[in-house]
């Protein structure tokens, strides 16, 4: 094992991703593109000092939340780094987010300044106006890929008058570059960054992490484990708020002196191939149900007559979030010739900790754990890290211990010492660890149901579904049958393949059925079969097995 990187006591992650760069002498490097726009290193810099000292003048404690609800703009990394470089604590949340969610949070975080859309500002104006602790509402506009961030935004009238401070964050900036002050020091393990997590049920809840928590990742993953280096250009599927994109498209290339390359608009095939053919990234954030939908948009264009994506720019992909099935890999490695290192990380623990890289990948697992970090696989009943590993190959709950654990859940005491164990996380994610230490992702603990009195992961039925030549992408869930649980699989059908009739769709049925009573136990295989366009997915660009659950539930899911 490498030695563990260690930091000093005054720490601030604005230094260490950001001012640290132009000591460097990379000032001058792009540090952001944005269509044909290009901001140095210099830029982000100067704008992120600036807001900050405007942040200082309109009172922000340090410690405060600053909560950042944008779309993938420019301006998202000079409000991250100014908040840090003020000693104030980031959140981040989606600006599609239902506005009920995006209020939840603000009264949660006790949030002092936001930083968002103004239509965003305006529809949140309610909650604005009743939180006693906001001090300021900073309004950037909502901009296509290329255009102007930092053009003007008009006050909505809903805000006008307002107790607290609104303006754009234009405005801000300039304010800021005339009245600069002095930053505060700020120590390793003050709070710096809050990252949010649903789980499986509830609202968003919290994992608070240090400055130091973000650096460690960042030198044992990003650094030593896929390797990014400097002549990197970055893009993203998942949004910047969510922190697996945070890590791969905004800390982990300004770490290095990379660049960053955004798009504002929602991530589809289209968006994502012309970014790639914009920016020419050697570095791409990927998730498995864009990497289907990617085979699908180039066999599309490939039947038009048209030429199809070119992806030899890049390096490698990342993919992470939901579980890549090996047919997945093999179909998208064999099309575009590209490296994927699929691995998990998770908001209690910032970001990756067990992942194939370069040299090192076993097709279906999630590799071994990154070095710095070291991972057990105990009994689903363990409740502490003292407890004894299962025999390797056997299912149990993945623990894992690094120092980039969160410290808590805000607000949450119960569920925090459910979860954190000392240096110690318990993830719930269940696992099965082989002789040579590569991990297999066998579901969520809480996502098990029983089929005739024998536990089903849903997981194992997916992969084996994916498995067929028709299907893209599916998701199982526990459905009734005369009081009975069994396995129901929505199934999203690969391009050209079609089940528009009734006779279509049985005999389609009854071929996937047939596929999973030939490679799994009989109990396991889908009882119905329900064919969908697309499956819905949660902010995070997941599919979202809770949505199907709860419709489920209140029988709103379609029989077939």
């Amino acid at each position: 094992m490498s030695a563990r990187p260690t930091f000093p006591e005054d720490f601030n992650l604005a230094d260490y991703f950001l001012f640290d760069r132009l000591r460097e002498g990379r000032g001058s490097h792009p540090a952001i593109r944005f269509g044909a726009r290009a901001y140095t290193y210099y830029d982000v810099a100067a704008r992120a000092r600036a807001l900050a000292s405007y942040l200082g003048a309109i009172g922000m404690a340090p410690e405060a939340r600053v909560y950042i609800v944008l779309p993938d703009v420019p301006p998202f990394a000079w409000a991250f780094f100014a908040t840090l470089a003020r000693g104030g604590v980031v959140a981040m949340g989606n600006p599609a987010a239902p506005r009920d969610d995006l209020a939840y949070v603000v009264d949660y975080t006790r949030t002092a300044v936001l930083v968002t859309l103004p239509s965003v500002a305006a529809d949140l104006a309610p909650a604005l106006h009743a939180s006693p602790h906001l001090a300021g509402v900073l309004l950037v506009p909502d901009v296509a890929t290329g255009e102007d961030p930092e053009g003007p935004c008009e006050i909505p009238a809903v805000l006008r008058g307002a107790r607290f401070r609104v303006d754009s964050l234009f405005d801000a900036v300039a304010a800021g570059r005339c009245d600069a002050r002095e930053l505060p020091h700020v120590r390793r393990d003050d709070p710096a960054i809050w990252l949010f997590t649903s789980g499986s049920t509830g609202r968003p809840k919290a994992a608070t992490h240090t400055h130091r928590d973000f650096a460690y990742n960042t030198e044992v993953y990003a650094k030593r484990t896929v390797g990014y280096r400097a002549d990197d250009v970055t893009v993203s599927v998942p949004r910047l708020f969510f922190g697996y994109a945070t890590g791969t498209n905004l800390m982990f290339p300004f770490a290095v002196g990379a660049t960053a390359a955004f798009f504002s608009e929602r991530a589809t095939p289209e968006a994502l191939a012309g970014a790639i053919a914009m920016y020419h990234p050697t570095v791409v954030t990927n998730v498995p149900t864009m990497m289907s939908k990617l085979l699908d948009h180039d066999d599309a264009l490939r039947a038009r007559g048209e030429k199809g994506l070119d992806f030899s720019c890049i390096r490698f992909h990342l993919s992470a979030g939901e579980a890549l099935p090996p047919p997945l890999l093999e179909r998208f490695a064999a099309r575009f010739h590209n490296d994927v290192y699929d691995g998990i990380g998770s908001a209690e623990m910032f970001h990756i900790y067990a992942s194939n890289r370069p040299g090192d990948v076993k097709p279906g697992s999630l590799g071994r754990a990154v070095d710095g970090y070291e991972i057990r696989i105990l009994p689903t009943d363990a409740m502490e890290a003292g407890a004894p590993d299962v025999p390797r190959g056997e299912v149990g709950v993945m623990w894992v211990r690094g120092d980039s654990v969160a410290m808590c859940y805000h607000g949450d005491r119960d569920k925090s010492w459910e979860t954190f164990h000392g240096p110690w996380c318990r993830t719930g994610d269940l696992f099965r660890m082989d002789d040579e230490g590569y991990l297999w992702f066998c579901g969520r603990a809480d996502s098990l149901f029983k089929v005739g009195g024998v536990f089903v992961a849903p997981l194992e039925i997916e992969e084996c579904l994916m498995e067929h030549d028709a299907v893209a992408l599916a998701a199982v869930i526990p459905a009734e049958e005369a009081g009975l649980v069994k396995p129901k699989a929505f199934v999203s059908l690969r391009d050209g393949v079609t089940a528009t009739d009734a006779s279509a769709r049985e005999k389609l049925c009854h071929a996937l059925q047939e596929h999973v009573k030939a490679r799994l136990s009989k109990h396991k295989y889908p009882r119905w079969v329900v064919f969908v366009d697309d499956l819905p997915k949660n902010d995070r660009g997941k599919i979202d097995r809770k949505l199907l659950i709860d419709r489920e539930r209140a029988g709103e899911n379609p029989w077939r």
